[in-house]
């Protein structure tokens, strides 16, 4: 009986490196995910400087450092965060003055949704930790930043550029099946 536990403690504990989604569906999401982002960029606007937003709203970068030295699990767990709280940035914000269409944030939203939903299968039910609480904060702060730039173009445009950011550095956290 001991063996069948370890034994299945095991394959739980590298579940994240061998979850189907990741070998088959990962790689197209967050390309797809990329591509939507892109598809939305406003083209007519260029940020010369973008010092006045970087100051206001910094990324704790630790966060990032942290989640690179944990077990795959708790990567997936910090990048299925990661993709909720950018859903909740577009999702329930004013985007009015932005020429983007509403489909592009709809499709892009339904992007990110079905690569959480994907990261979250490859997550053991059994591990259910709390969610960073810095991380939540940043994008609150974001959130509140974007509105006290009344949800002007230039701040979804920042905003925009900054999650595809965060999009790039949480792929290197993502676990690669190693041959």
């Amino acid at each position: 009986m001991l063996r069948i536990l370890l034994v299945c403690a095991l394959v739980g504990a590298g579940s994240a490196l061998s979850c189907r989604w990741m070998e088959r569906k990962y790689q197209e999401y967050r390309d797809s995910s990329l591509a939507q982002l892109n598809a939305m960029a406003n083209n007519t606007i260029s940020i010369n400087s973008t010092e006045d937003y970087e100051d206001a709203v910094t990324f704790p970068n630790e966060l990032y450092n942290q989640a690179s030295k944990a077990v795959a699990e708790e990567r997936l767990r910090f990048v299925v965060q990661l993709l909720e709280e950018i859903f909740a940035l577009f999702d329930g914000e004013d985007q009015t003055f932005v020429s983007w269409q509403e489909m592009a944030v709809d499709d892009f939203l339904n992007v990110i949704t079905q690569q959480a939903d994907g990261l979250r299968s490859c997550i053991s039910s059994q591990s259910h930790k709390k969610k960073n609480k810095k991380l939540n904060l940043y994008f609150k702060r974001l959130t509140t930043h974007v509105e006290q730039m009344g949800h002007s173009t230039e701040a979804w445009e920042w905003i925009r550029k900054e999650v595809k950011l965060h999009l790039l550095r949480s792929d290197m956290l993502v676990p690669r099946k190693t041959n």
